[in-house]
C-alpha cells in the first residue's frame, strides 16, 4: 500500500510537468549538494584516484593476462571468460590494481560458485585500491546471475513480463524486495535493475520479456515499486537502458542498433518510465549504446551523445544523479570505436561512470591523458567524482 501511495503521488506530480519533477529532484534529495567529507576527500585525490572512481570493470579487466572477445550472449556475457572463471583475487590483480584503482567491481554468473566462495571473494574484492563497489545484473528472469545458479537456493521469477501483466505495482515490489534481500546479505551494493525499457517492439530480441511491459503507464509504476523494494532491503537500483532499448530490432550486445522515434515520440513512451525512475530519486541511470538520429541528428551511440545525456536527461528530465553506460565491451561499442575513443567519448559527453570496457589500462590511460591535454576539462571529472563518492557515502552510511 505503500508503495501504491508512492506511485499516486508521483503520477500527480508528473502530470505538472518537467519543472516540478527538476524542482523535486533538487529540492527533496538531500544529497545533491555535495558534503564538506565528499568535497575534502576530492581535494585529496589525485587524478589517477578519481579516474578510477569513474571505472566499474569486471574482475578479468584487472588481470591483464586475461584476453576476452566481445559478448556472445545476453545470458552467460563472454565464452572465453566462463571458461576462465575468474572466482578469486590474484597477485597479478592486485599489481594491476596499485596503478589503476577501480570504484566498481560487476560479478557475472561465472564469478560466482556458491554461497561459500562468494563470501570468500567479496572482501578480497573490497580490500582493492579504489574503494569498489560491489554490483550484479539480478533483474529476475533470465538476466539473473544468483537466481539461475543451483548452488543458491533463492526466489525465482519467470520473467518481469509476468509481474507486469499481473497488474499489481505491488508485485514489483516484492520481486525487488526479495532480490535485493539476498543481493544484500551475500554484499553487493548495487543491482544494475530493473528495465525501464518499453517493450513496445514484437521484433525485439533482447529487451522483450526483460520489461515490465509495452504500456509505460503499466510499466512506470512496476519499475518505480521494483526500486522501493531494493532500496528497502538495503541495495541501490539502477534504471536502464536509457533513452530506451525496447523499440529496437537489433542487440547491442553483438552491433548498431537503433530507434527511429522523435523526441516528441519518446516523451510519450520510453520517457513515462524515466521520468517517473527520476522523481522517485533513482541514484543511477544506465545508458544504452543505440542511436536515435530523430533526436540527435546523428548515428552516435547515445551513451556518447551530449545531446542525449546533457540536453534531454540532465537539462530537459532535470535529472542529477549518476549516468553509468552500458557495458562498453559491447559490439555496438567495438565494433565501431577503440577502447580510447569510446571511453573518451562518453565522458566528454557527460557519463560519470564507465561500465566494463573490453581493455581497461587502456581506456584509463587515455582518460587520464585526455585530462593532462586539455581534451576533458578537470571540472568535467570533479562533477563525476563528486556524484560517486555521494552515492558511496550514502551506501557505506546505510550499510
Amino acid at each position: 500500500m505503500k508503495q501504491m501511495k508512492l506511485w499516486m503521488l508521483a503520477t500527480i506530480f508528473t502530470s505538472c510537468g518537467l519543472t516540478v519533477i527538476t524542482s523535486c529532484t533538487n529540492e527533496d534529495n538531500p544529497d545533491v549538494t555535495p558534503t564538506d567529507e565528499v568535497e575534502a576527500q576530492l581535494q585529496q585525490m589525485s587524478l589517477r584516484e578519481k579516474v578510477g572512481q569513474m571505472f566499474y570493470v569486471r574482475p578479468e579487466c584487472l588481470d591483464t593476462t586475461i584476453h576476452f572477445n566481445r559478448p556472445s550472449s545476453i545470458d552467460e556475457s563472454v565464452d572465453d571468460l566462463t571458461k576462465i572463471r575468474l572466482q578469486a583475487v590474484n597477485e597479478t590483480m592486485r599489481g594491476v590494481n596499485e596503478k589503476y584503482p577501480v570504484g566498481g567491481i560487476i560479478l557475472y554468473a561465472h564469478n560466482i560458485e556458491d554461497e561459500a566462495q562468494l563470501a570468500r571473494f567479496i572482501p578480497e574484492i573490497r580490500s582493492l585500491k579504489g574503494s569498489p563497489l560491489l554490483c550484479i545484473d539480478e533483474e529476475g528472469g533470465r538476466v539473473a546471475r544468483i537466481g539461475r545458479n543451483s548452488n543458491f537456493q533463492v526466489k525465482t521469477y519467470e520473467s518481469m513480463g509476468a509481474i507486469g501483466a499481473t497488474g499489481d505495482p505491488q508485485n514489483a515490489y516484492e520481486c525487488g524486495n526479495t532480490i535485493g534481500t539476498y543481493l544484500h546479505r551475500y554484499g553487493f551494493d548495487v543491482d544494475f535493475a530493473p528495465v525501464a525499457d518499453v517493450n513496445t517492439n514484437p521484433e525485439n530480441i533482447v529487451i522483450g520479456a526483460r520489461a515490465f511491459s509495452d504500456d509505460p503507464q503499466v510499466a512506470a509504476p512496476m519499475v518505480t515499486n521494483y526500486l522501493q523494494g531494493l532500496k528497502d532491503a538495503g541495495v541501490t537500483g539502477c534504471i536502464k537502458h536509457f533513452p530506451g532499448h525496447g523499440d529496437t530490432k537489433a542487440d547491442t550486445h553483438f552491433g548498431y542498433a537503433s530507434s527511429a522515434k522523435t523526441w516528441s515520440e519518446m516523451l510519450e513512451c520510453e520517457m513515462v518510465t524515466f521520468r517517473a525512475g527520476i522523481l522517485w530519486g533513482c541514484q543511477l541511470i544506465m545508458t544504452a549504446h543505440i542511436s536515435a538520429p530523430n533526436v540527435t541528428g546523428s548515428d552516435i551511440p547515445a551513451t556518447m551523445s551530449s545531446v542525449i545525456l546533457q540536453d534531454k536527461l540532465r537539462r530537459e528530465l532535470g535529472y542529477q544523479n549518476i549516468i553509468i553506460t552500458d557495458a562498453m565491451e559491447m559490439g555496438a561499442i567495438t565494433q565501431q570505436y577503440t577502447n580510447a575513443e569510446a571511453a573518451v567519448g562518453c565522458v566528454k559527453a557527460g557519463v560519470d561512470i564507465v561500465l566494463g570496457p573490453q581493455v581497461f589500462t587502456e581506456a584509463f590511460d587515455a582518460v587520464v591523458k585526455a585530462v593532462e591535454d586539455g581534451t576533458i576539462s578537470q571540472q568535467r571529472i570533479d562533477e563525476s567524482v563528486r556524484r560517486i563518492l555521494r552515492l558511496k557515502q550514502s551506501i557505506r552510511r546505510n550499510q
